[in-house]
């Protein structure tokens, strides 16, 4: 699947610069939809965890052009998440998340084809990582 990465790019630039509102309304968002995935956060500091969110978002979206770098950092993310538990209905609830905070964000920028644009991504950035997480997987024997 080819991205739009013009279109991501420039609403991406849209959306932070309006300073950290991305990160604060994504976690809001994802806690009160989710409640459930509050206790894989009750141990960090949530200040500092905004701001590593903020700069995945900005590394993703600075490297769409940078196929290698992009892939690696999305490997890492990956397995980092796969040791802390995430699984697959987790990854869901977040793109759920991010999407309408982008899209809240963004406001009349918010076309049908912006939307487009990010759920390819977000999908791309979730088949990504989630490839990467099942090396963290605990391995079962053949036949159980």
């Amino acid at each position: 699947m080819a991205l739009d990465v013009d279109l991501l790019e420039r609403s991406f630039a849209l959306v932070t610069s309006r300073g950290g509102q991305l990160s604060e309304r994504f976690y809001a968002r994802l806690f009160e939809r989710n409640p459930g995935v509050r206790a894989m956060f009750a141990h960090l500091d949530m200040t500092e965890q905004q701001k590593k969110l903020a700069a995945s978002l900005g590394a993703i979206v600075g490297n769409l052009r940078k196929p290698d770098r992009l892939a690696e950092h999305l490997r890492d993310l990956g397995l980092r998440h796969g040791a802390i538990g995430a699984a697959p209905a987790h990854y869901a609830a977040v793109g759920e998340s991010l999407l309408a905070v982008l899209q809240e964000l963004s406001g009349d920028a918010w076309t049908p084809a912006v939307a487009r644009a990010w759920t390819d991504a977000y999908g791309a950035v979730q088949t990504a990582m989630l490839n990467a997480a099942l090396e963290t997987a605990p391995r079962r024997a053949v036949g159980e």
